[in-house]
């Protein structure tokens, strides 16, 4: 059900406008001036504000103003006896949605009220479209065991408000994971809030959180809803929720139990209605036992439990994902799809650790996209492009971590076409040297880059 808020300081025109709203099935809320306007505001979620310019006290334009600080999105209808073009033009620069003159016209007054929300709604979901279009970047099919694990873990929770616990490296795409569990979800056209709790200074991560009242501490001028009065009705997103103070940590614990948070220097509750994921690149259990993170809030937190294990633990995905961000980056720059050679995928796919995970795999094929002059992407395009490359491919032997997952055959080749292929590399694909450095028959060497699937040419 809508809630609207009727603000003007004759009953009758209130009480009116209550009946007519109420029997078009809305809920309604009451303010006879602007303190009690901006007071049901600060602690209600409304959808829409029906204000009378004529207040006592606080005008309706500086109502207006106040009511734009505290939520830049709230449609503001404003009514008035006296309406001018000027002051109807003054309110729309300020945000007003409409302006009504009284007296009322019933069937008018629905009619805006029910537009109101319309838009609202709709430029809620625009937001949230380029928001996925945005962060949707990692979630693609997957071959590995692993990822189809952790789509059926997705699929089974999504429905639920169950919390959930996502673990794993940066970059594997953990809000991503958030992201996909809200859409799939009831709550998927409510506010999806990503906070990332490692990037607020802990002085501050109270206030962002639950958000605080005008002269609750110096600089606070206005009233400020926090992240999970924002969330109302969708999600929230906690990243690296292990980086939080336990002074907060013990404040989140209370709003998980009560569901209603306290805005600093407020009063009164606010209850609120939030879906809560969070997540960390740390070894939760083990800040758990340092006594870093509190075990209580874990196990509140910790009802459905995601770990995203690091790319270079399911490689079979990233040839997939790789063809994925080629053809995803061609056209987002409406150039032709380019092509990866055999020995540069193999390099990718076998032999690069992946460090930054799957957003540093983006990002280098991007970056490839833009850098590469011809339609072919080569090994050597892509050594060019991996910071830090050149030690990894000087010293990849050294480095070499065995997948303990394969039987002793396939690891043996493995570390054979790892091998061969930085000889070639070194050598310039010259197949004599290669071969007279590996001390085998140039034959023998052919038949082996054959049966390794390795593609030699420049």
């Amino acid at each position: 059900m809508k809630t609207v808020l009727v603000v003007d300081d004759e009953e009758n025109i209130r009480e009116t406008l209550k009946d007519i709203l109420e029997d078009d099935g809305y809920s309604v809320l009451l303010a006879r001036n602007g303190r009690e306007a901006l007071d049901v505001v600060g602690f209600n979620v409304v959808d829409v504000v029906l204000l009378d310019l004529w207040l006592p006290e606080m005008g309706g334009m500086d109502v207006l103003r106040k009511m734009k600080e505290v939520e830049t999105d709230l449609p503001v209808i404003i009514i008035s006896g006296h309406g001018t073009i000027d002051l109807a033009v003054q309110a729309t620069k300020m945000g007003a949605f409409d302006f009504l003159e009284k007296p009322l016209s019933t069937e008018r007054v629905l009619k805006v009220v029910d537009h109101a929300i319309k838009i609202s709604r709709l430029n809620r979901e625009n937001l949230a479209l380029r928001q996925r279009n945005q962060n949707i970047f990692y979630m693609v099919r997957g071959v590995s065991r692993a990822f189809k694990e952790i789509e059926e873990i997705i699929d089974n929770c999504a429905w639920s408000n169950s919390r959930v616990f996502i673990t794993g490296e940066n970059g594997t795409g953990k809000e991503v994971v958030a992201r996909t569990i809200h859409l799939k979800s009831s709550r998927r056209d409510g506010p999806f809030v990503a906070v990332n709790c490692a990037a607020i200074p802990h002085t501050l991560i109270e206030a962002e959180l639950f958000g605080y009242q005008r002269g609750a501490f110096t600089g606070a001028v206005s009233d400020k809803k926090g992240k999970f009065e924002i969330a109302n009705g969708g999600t929230i997103f906690l990243d690296e929720v292990a980086d939080m103070s336990l002074a907060a940590q013990a404040k989140v614990l209370r709003v998980l139990e009560e569901m209603q948070i306290e805005r600093i220097g407020g009063v009164a509750p606010i209850k609120i209605d939030v879906r809560v994921i969070a997540a960390t690149n740390k070894d939760i259990v083990n800040e758990v036992q340092e006594g870093r993170f509190r075990e209580d809030l874990y196990y509140r937190l910790n009802v459905v439990p995601i770990k995203i294990p690091p790319l270079r633990e399911r490689r079979e995905d990233i040839p997939e994902l790789i063809e994925y961000y080629l053809a995803y980056f061609a056209e987002e720059s409406g150039r032709k799809k380019k092509v990866m050679t055999e020995d540069a995928l193999t390099f990718l796919t076998e032999v690069y650790t992946w460090p930054g995970n799957i957003r540093e795999l983006k990002n280098l094929i991007e970056r490839l996209i833009i850098l590469t002059k011809g339609e072919k992407i080569t090994l050597g395009d892509v050594q060019r492009n991996l910071p830090g490359s050149l030690d990894v491919e000087t010293d990849f032997i050294q480095k070499f971590e065995p997948r303990y997952s394969l039987d002793l055959k396939k690891a043996r080749e493995l570390f054979e076409k790892r091998y061969i292929l930085r000889v070639l590399r070194e050598n310039n694909y010259n197949i004599t040297k290669t071969a007279s450095l590996l001390r085998v028959g140039r034959s023998n060497l052919y038949k082996l880059l054959k049966r390794l699937g390795i593609e030699y040419g420049k």
